[in-house]
């Protein structure tokens, strides 16, 4: 159910647009509301800082900022640099664009930006007499050429070339190939797609044959690349990068330039119940078929990162074939000889986004960790474990000449970029996006706490206090249950089910880290699979129970439960066996079907894993804890949220608890978006979800 691996997204001078028509985004009815509670309002405003990038003498910070034109109802990305060697404010340097990255030489930027309808890969120059000239850089140069929107890229060690991701249709010889058959399909009276296989679907996206595929091209003289790339996945039938979140931390040079190396779990007939990637190495010029480096293990194996000195390729790995929530180790794979050990066998945490130092000693990565996700340091021989980065949620992260740059945020405070030294010493913040912003929006304390939980484990939740709090007032609850189910509420500030939205509307906030959870051990995350109704909401009552009892100010006879994804099947689950303590319910997205959710649904592995097999197979695993069949208990009033591009958890399902509520009699609602996925995303329809799920937390939990 949770998406596959899933990560987060002041000028003084801007540089020439790229077209000539420039977003002006409308922040007016954010601005204009002087001190006050937190909101959504707020929310959709806020810059969202992302995607730290150093250059390679650490002088420079890249990063990108999605800023909010509201109007036109979209985020528009941007690329800053900041001068790290001085006081200064970040400079705007691309209006429109994103994935920035430094050439080997450090006087340049890289980046994706649109040229005529088309995503291609673009240059600005930067360099000036002394050190970098951000506020009089000449105007962006275009050095892609492709038809094709260019998915990613990353560039050699050397600077002399790129690794490209297009999708294609496998069986062209070209890319002008595929752009041929997509505009005969476009002219095409006959809208009808003929299906052989699964996927048929996918995350928000109907299948209509083409894959991803990984390329490389040589920069010319002139610094431009030719229209036609070199393929390297020749012969993979597979997404590389995978689909639907993967991204260039799925593909990579060898230090030496010789090789690329790349993941990717081929499809087949089995793409839909299965998890077993694999990573190759293929030569960079394409002159072999790429070679399958982990055929040995036979669930997901990704995210390559060669040692500086191209002898150990480094890795993550999973044990356990069909799963998507097992912990991930660091491997290490000898080049030359073909053995792999594990680094980290003693660590129980499961890591993500490896990097490592200059000198190859030192992997970095972050991992969920107690309610925090920080940035952890993972010495190369030993498998020694050190914090490096500890409150709050560590986002993306470089490293360049000695120093660290990083993207930070917390319940309080969205996403900022520091500097430190690579141990994590010297931590100072360098960006002040949205300071001013948060200054007139008030937003309330959070404090985590600590009970026993179902057959005596120890269970962390936390507490967000009301934006206008006030010592010996008594206030109503949300009590939020997170989704994955193989997640966690935790430090870090969020877009979509953020606490202080309703702390901002006077309400406290109450969540629980129950069994399924992640940052508390691989047994305490595996707990919930064929358990998704019993230990959990074990750690949900008991919880809740152990609030009441440590924080007065929380109104228990005013409260709410609500929650999407799996939390939105706990929350169909509780309406019909833990009715009692809630005045009302809302659902965003939640499964109310367990039976008819394994033939709805796209990703089988999922289903599959976490009901012990098949549907057809194991049929009582699936009714095992079914809210369907308990809705003869139902009672509470509940609103029901779904969207139409839902393909995770399809739209039916929230349908048909909508229909149950409807002919049972219970007061409800239902929300839906046509035009969102899982998310949802688009600015205008956030404000709305909002403003539906805050009038029915207040219109039942009234005085």
């Amino acid at each position: 159910m949770k998406p596959l691996i899933a990560c987060l997204l002041l000028a003084l001078a801007a540089a020439p647009a790229l077209a000539a028509d420039v977003d002006v985004v409308d922040t007016t009815f954010a601005k204009a509301q002087g001190v006050h509670p937190f909101n959504v309002r707020d929310l959709v405003m806020m810059d969202r800082v992302s995607d730290p990038q150093l250059s390679p003498d650490g002088r420079y910070a890249a990063f990108g900022v999605r800023s909010t034109d509201y109007a036109a109802n979209k985020g528009v990305n941007a690329i800053y640099v900041l001068d790290l060697g001085k006081d200064g404010q970040p400079v705007k340097v691309v209006d429109k664009g994103s994935s920035a990255r430094w050439s080997h030489d450090g006087r340049s930027l890289y980046f994706l930006a649109p040229a005529k309808g088309v995503t291609q890969l673009w240059r600005l120059d930067l360099a000036g007499g002394k050190g970098l000239d951000l506020a009089r850089h000449g105007a962006p140069v275009q050095v892609s050429h492709g038809v094709l929107d260019l998915g990613g890229y990353t560039l050699s060690p050397d600077g002399g070339r790129a690794l490209l991701s297009y999708e294609v249709f496998t069986d062209c010889a070209n890319l002008a190939c595929t752009h041929e058959r997509l505009a005969a399909r476009e002219k095409d009276k006959a809208s009808g797609t003929l299906y052989t296989k699964l996927f048929v679907r996918h995350w928000d996206t109907w299948a209509d044959g083409r894959r991803n595929q990984l390329y490389v091209a040589r920069f010319d003289g002139k610094g431009q690349l030719p229209a036609e790339p070199t393929l390297l996945s020749r012969g993979i039938d597979g997404d590389v990068p995978s689909k639907p979140f993967g991204d260039d931390s799925e593909f990579t040079f060898a230090p030496d330039g010789k090789s690329v190396f790349f993941d990717v779990r081929i499809a087949g007939t089995t793409e839909p119940w299965s998890t077993n990637f694999d990573v190759y190495r293929v030569p960079v010029d394409g002159s072999a078929a790429p070679t399958n480096l982990t055929a040995d293990n036979k669930a997901w194996d990704a995210y390559p990162v060669a040692s500086p000195d191209g002898k150990t390729l480094y890795y993550l790995a999973m044990k356990k074939p069909g799963a998507e929530a097992d912990r991930f180790a660091i491997m290490a794979l000898d080049l030359a000889t073909g053995t792999k050990r594990e680094v980290d066998p003693q660590w129980d945490r499961s890591p993500g986004s490896l990097g490592i130092s200059a000198d190859g000693k030192t992997l970095y990565a972050t991992a969920d960790d107690e309610g925090q996700h920080p940035l952890f340091a993972i010495d190369t021989a030993s498998g020694k474990v050190r914090k490096v980065v500890g409150e709050g949620t560590v986002g993306g992260y470089s490293l360049a000449a000695g120093k660290l740059l990083l993207s930070r945020d917390d319940l309080k405070r969205p996403a900022d970029l520091y500097l430190a030294g690579t141990d994590g010493s010297h931590l100072k913040q360098v960006t002040h996006f949205n300071a001013a912003d948060l200054k007139n929006a008030q937003v309330g304390d959070a404090e985590f706490f600590n009970f026993k939980g179902a057959e005596g484990a120890n269970v962390q939740g936390y507490v967000v206090k009301p934006a206008n709090y006030q010592p010996g007032k008594t206030y109503p609850v949300a009590f939020i249950i997170h989704g994955g189910p193989q997640g966690a509420m935790g430090n870090g500030w969020s877009y979509r089910w953020n606490p202080q939205t309703y702390a901002g509307q006077g309400f406290a906030v109450v969540t629980v880290n129950f069994h399924g959870s992640t940052g508390y051990g691989q047994a305490f995350t595996d707990a919930i699979s064929g358990d998704w109704g019993g230990k959990p909401l074990e750690d949900l009552k008991l919880g809740w129970k152990a609030a009441l009892d440590k924080y007065s100010f929380l109104d228990g006879d005013r409260a709410c439960a609500m929650g999407a994804s799996y939390g939105g099947y706990m929350t169909y689950w509780i309406a019909g066996v833990w009715n009692e303590p809630w005045k009302c319910l809302i659902d965003h997205d939640g499964v109310f079907d367990t039976r008819a959710m394994y033939y709805e649904t796209e990703e089988l592995w999922f289903e599959e894993m976490e009901n012990g097999g098949t549907q057809f197979d194991h049929p009582e695993n699936y009714e095992k804890f079914n809210p369907i069949n308990h809705v003869k208990d139902w009672r509470v009033p509940m609103l029901v949220i779904h969207s139409g591009k839902d393909f995770r958890i399809p739209l039916t399902q929230g349908l048909s608890a909508f229909t149950a509520l409807q002919r049972r009699g219970i007061p409800s609602e239902f929300l839906t978006f046509p035009d969102e996925n899982h998310w949802v995303l688009k600015p205008h329809n956030s404000v709305q979800w909002h403003d539906a799920v805050n009038a029915w937390l207040k219109k039942w939990t009234a005085e």
